[in-house]
């Protein structure tokens, strides 16, 4: 899409990747009201497959299975005009990416390390996925490249949920 292009909110999706607590489901459900679209949290549709919350998958079934019933939950999603905000670790399934962007729009919400961090919290509670020995750190380095490799526009957020939402809308309809 050029800048001088507007996005079509009737034909396509709006997915959102970034970060643990970049704020994308928040800013998703908002901009899907703001916009009249639907809106899908892929990570709700993981849990509700599942039956249980993220930690609870990871802890009873390991990393790489999770990433499958992530995967498989991202695939199953047949969706038009509707606001998708993403896991943060969708990146790691080239499947679900190309899945995601054969009707989207891809927004990578960029939030730096400092900032990720302090929002996270326990990230036993959150449903984080670190591999082996893998610090916060590295897993932000590793992921920041995958975002970067499957985004359409990069947006850095700056303050409010609502400043990252119009940001948003800035950008689809032709500013940046």
């Amino acid at each position: 899409m050029s800048k001088a292009e507007k996005f079509d909110y009737m034909k396509q999706n709006i997915v959102l990747i970034g970060m643990p607590a970049s704020g994308k489901s928040t800013a998703g459900v908002i901009l899907a009201k703001l916009l009249a679209m639907d809106f899908v949290d892929t990570d709700i549709v993981l849990q509700q497959r599942e039956g249980c919350q993220l930690r609870d998958i990871i802890e009873a079934k390991g990393i790489e299975p999770f990433l499958k019933k992530e995967e498989r939950a991202v695939l199953s999603i047949s969706a038009r005009h509707t606001v998708i905000a993403t896991g943060g670790s969708v990146v790691y399934s080239d499947a679900a990416m190309k899945h995601l962007k054969e009707n989207a729009m891809i927004i990578y919400l960029k939030v730096s390390f400092g900032k990720m961090r302090k929002r996270l919290g326990d990230l036993r509670k959150r449903g984080v996925i670190l591999r082996n020995g893998e610090t916060l750190k590295e897993m932000y380095d590793e992921r920041c490249a995958l975002y970067e490799k499957y985004s359409d526009i990069v947006l850095c957020e700056k303050g409010a949920v609502e400043d990252t939402v119009r940001m948003i809308v800035g950008v689809l309809n032709g500013g940046l």
